[in-house]
């Protein structure tokens, strides 16, 4: 199915958000934001949300014609407030993924549309709830070593373990035991989600 009409920028080189838009019909072009992402220590959705708007905002002020820019921000929240950013090495990959361990934690994503002729703007927030069963180190060394999780949040991709047809069923071998909420929310962001944001905003820009 392909959607029509609004041209679309995508403020993100995330392989895993073009291959969702791509894989949900939409056309869209790539515009590299270069926002300098912050970086928190505890999880606010006013932190979440500088980083996707910013993005966003960004781009859109390089765009000379009239589009909808999208900017999106991941964060992984361990025991309520303590955010796991993309690690900077081999052992605080380590780290994260044996805190992780035996536990639930939440994905946020957030998802900025901005208008690049108005910057008019608009953010919404999905959690995606996501356990883990309890890991040896050897298999956390094994899968950093060999899948380099270092570019994702949380250090790990939930698509090393599950797709959208056995998310809901988690294979033995798979990190993760149970996923409670949208998968492609934590995979780069929902597209049920960014459907209806892009609907509404459109619709208020008329």
């Amino acid at each position: 199915m392909k959607h029509a009409n609004t041209k679309l920028i995508l403020a993100s080189n995330s392989p895993r958000r073009r291959e969702i838009l791509t894989r949900f019909g939409y056309e869209f072009d790539i515009v590299k934001s270069y926002y300098k992402e912050d970086y928190f220590e505890t999880f606010s959705y006013e932190n979440i949300k500088k980083n996707s708007l910013g993005k966003a905002l960004e781009a859109a002020q390089r765009i000379s014609y009239n589009a909808v820019i999208i900017g999106a921000d991941t964060m992984v929240i361990l025991d309520s407030v303590c955010l796991l950013n993309k690690p900077r090495n081999f052992n605080e990959a380590v780290f994260m993924l044996k805190r992780l361990s035996g536990k639930t934690h939440a994905v946020v994503t957030s998802i900025s549309l901005v208008q690049s002729n108005s910057l008019k703007n608009t953010t919404q927030y999905t959690k995606t709830f996501v356990t883990f069963r309890e890991l040896s180190q050897e298999e956390i060394v094994n899968y950093i070593n060999t899948k380099n999780p270092l570019d994702k949040a949380g250090s790990y991709g939930i698509q090393d373990f599950l797709d959208e047809n056995t998310y809901k069923n988690p294979p033995d071998k798979s990190f993760i035991s149970e996923i409670k909420g949208d998968y492609y929310n934590v995979v780069g962001f929902s597209p049920y989600v960014f459907k209806s944001m892009l609907a509404h905003f459109q619709k208020a820009l008329l």
